[in-house]
C-alpha cells in the first residue's frame, strides 16, 4: 500500500529526481482558472497567463502534477482560443524551460500543442508552430514520440512541396529504433518512411543501412511457435495488448502488420533492383507470396510467383541459387503456371538450348511481363537472361566434353568467338567451371591437366581393378566347370 501511495504521489522532475508531492493546489487552481479565462475572453490574454504563472510555480515546486498539468493546458487553450499562435509558441517555450518542470505535465502540454498543429490553418503558421515544438522537445526523452510525429509531419509537408531531399534529411535525423516510449508498429512505420524517402532521393547506401533496423521476425508469425509454454503463459497479457493495438491501429487508419510487411518487401525489391541482386529479389517475392492475404487471392499470388521464378533464373548460378531452384520446383502452385515451370526446368535440365529456340518458346510471354517489359530495366534483364542461358549451356558442355574447338563452341552457343571467350572467362573467374583456352590451336579444354605421377597412379589403379575382375571371372568359370563336371 505504501509503495503504491508513493508511486502515485511522487513524480519525476525535469532534472531526473523523483520527489514526493508536498501540497495539493486543486482548490486554488479551481478558483484561479475561471478568472483567467474571463480575462482572456476580454482580450487580456497576457494578463490572464501572467495571473496563472505564480500559481503554476507553487504547484510545480510542490510536485502537484495534476494542478500543474491543468494550468499548463489552460495556458495553451487560452492562446488557441484567441488564435494567438505567436503567444502560444512563446508560452510553451517559457513553460518548458522553467526549473524542475514536471515531465508528465510537460508531456500533456506538448501533446495538446500537437493537436493544435493538426487544425491550424495556414502553412506558414503551421510551420512556425512545428518549429517551436521541435525546439522545445529536442533532447527530451519523455516527449521523443511527440517530436518524432512532428518531424514526420514536417517531412510530409516538404515532400508535398517537391523537396524530396530535404524531407529525407529531416526524417532521417530520427533514430526511432532507440525510442522506448514508441510502440513497435509505429517504429516500423517511421523506418519504412525513411526507406521510401531514401529511395526517392536515390540514396541507396543509406537506405540499405536503414533497412537493417527492421527485423523480419516482426513480420513472421512463425516465431510464435518457438515460444515455450511457460513463456506463452507469461506473455499472454502482452499478446492481448498487442492484438488490441492491431485493432485500434486498423480502426485509426494505420497499416496492419501484414500491410507493413508488403510495404517493406516492396521497398526492398526496389533497393535490390538497383544493384541487380536477382537472388535477393526472388527471396523478397517469396516472402510476399507467404503473406496470407496474397495466398488467399489467386490473382495476387500468380504474378508474385511468376516474378519470383523470373528473378530466380536471372540470378547467377551458385549453390544457394541451385538449392532455391529445387525448392521452388516443389511448389504445388507452380503446376498451374505450365510455361513458367517449363522455363525453370530449362535451366535444370542437362541439355543445351540455343537462344533462337528459347526465344520462340518464351519470348512472347516474357516480354509481356513487367519484369522483361520494353523499358530500359526490362531490356537490361532480357540481356541478362540470355547471358544466364549461355552460362547454363557452357556448364552442360563442360560436364560432357573434355575438349572442344572454339569455333564449334561458338556455333553451339550461337555467339561470336569474342563473346564466347568473354562468357567463358566470367565463369572461370567465378570458379563455376574449369576451362583453358588455347588460342593458337583454337581449342578449349574443360579438364585440368594431370601430373605424370597422378596419371601413373590412375593407370595403376585401373590396372589393379582390371586384374581383380579377371581373377574373379576366372574363379567363377572354374566353379561352373566343377559343378557341371566339364
Amino acid at each position: 500500500f505504501f509503495l503504491l501511495l508513493f508511486s502515485v504521489k511522487s513524480q519525476m522532475a525535469d532534472d531526473g529526481r523523483i520527489r514526493k508531492q508536498e501540497e495539493d493546489f486543486t482548490p486554488q487552481v479551481d478558483e484561479a482558472l475561471p478568472k483567467a479565462v474571463a480575462l482572456a475572453s476580454e482580450g487580456k490574454l497576457h494578463d490572464a497567463v501572467e495571473s496563472l504563472l505564480p500559481l503554476e510555480k507553487k504547484a510545480r515546486m510542490a510536485n502537484d502534477t495534476q494542478s500543474t498539468t491543468r494550468l499548463l493546458l489552460a495556458v495553451v487553450n487560452m492562446c488557441w482560443d484567441r488564435k494567438d499562435l505567436a503567444a502560444l509558441g512563446e508560452y510553451v517555450t517559457l513553460l518548458s524551460k522553467r526549473r524542475g518542470q514536471l515531465k508528465q505535465s510537460m508531456t500533456k502540454m506538448v501533446q495538446r500543442a500537437c493537436e493544435i498543429v493538426d487544425v491550424v490553418e495556414g502553412k506558414e503558421e503551421q510551420l512556425k508552430l512545428i518549429d517551436v515544438l521541435r525546439t522545445v522537445t529536442a533532447g527530451k526523452i519523455h516527449v521523443e514520440t511527440e517530436r518524432a510525429r512532428l518531424t514526420k509531419k514536417l517531412a510530409d509537408m516538404k515532400e508535398a512541396e517537391g523537396n524530396i531531399a530535404e524531407a529525407a534529411d529531416i526524417l532521417q535525423e530520427l533514430q526511432v529504433e532507440t525510442y522506448g516510449s514508441m510502440d513497435k508498429r509505429e517504429k516500423v512505420e517511421f523506418i519504412l518512411e525513411q526507406m521510401r524517402l531514401g529511395l526517392l532521393k536515390k540514396d541507396f547506401i543509406r537506405t540499405q543501412i536503414i533497412s537493417k533496423k527492421i527485423s523480419t521476425r516482426y513480420f513472421s508469425s512463425a516465431s510464435a511457435s518457438k515460444i515455450t509454454e511457460p513463456e506463452k503463459e507469461k506473455d499472454k497479457e502482452k499478446d492481448h495488448d498487442d492484438s488490441l493495438m492491431e485493432v485500434d491501429g486498423a480502426a485509426a487508419g494505420r497499416l496492419t502488420t501484414e500491410e507493413l510487411k508488403l510495404k517493406y518487401y516492396g521497398l526492398m525489391l526496389q533497393l535490390a533492383a538497383h544493384d541487380k541482386q536477382y537472388l535477393d529479389m526472388c527471396k523478397y517475392q517469396r516472402e510476399i507470396l507467404d503473406t496470407p492475404s496474397v495466398q488467399a487471392d489467386e490473382d495476387k499470388w500468380k504474378p508474385v510467383l511468376q516474378s519470383a521464378v523470373y528473378y530466380l533464373v536471372l540470378a547467377p548460378f551458385d549453390n544457394e541459387q541451385s538449392d532455391l531452384v529445387a525448392r521452388v520446383l516443389q511448389d504445388k502452385k507452380l503446376k498451374s503456371l505450365a510455361t513458367v515451370r517449363a522455363l525453370l526446368q530449362t535451366f535444370t535440365t542437362e541439355e543445351v538450348t540455343q537462344w533462337n529456340t528459347f526465344e520462340k518458346l518464351y519470348a512472347a510471354q516474357l516480354r509481356s511481363d513487367a519484369v522483361f517489359a520494353d523499358t530500359p530495366d526490362g531490356t537490361a534483364r532480357w540481356a541478362d537472361l540470355r547471358i544466364r542461358l549461355v552460362e547454363h549451356n557452357i556448364c552442360v558442355i563442360a560436364k560432357f566434353y573434355t575438349r572442344m574447338s572454339l569455333g564449334r563452341l561458338s556455333e553451339v552457343l550461337d555467339l561470336t568467338s569474342q563473346q564466347t571467350e568473354e562468357n567463358l572467362s566470367n565463369l572461370v573467374t567465378k570458379k563455376t567451371v574449369f576451362a583453358r583456352i588455347d588460342r593458337p590451336a583454337g581449342t578449349v579444354t574443360f579438364r585440368p591437366s594431370k601430373a605424370t605421377a597422378d596419371t601413373l597412379n590412375d593407370w595403376s589403379s585401373g590396372l589393379s581393378s582390371l586384374m581383380r575382375l579377371v581373377d574373379k571371372a576366372t574363379h567363377l568359370i572354374a566353379k561352373e566347370r566343377m559343378v557341371h563336371k566339364v
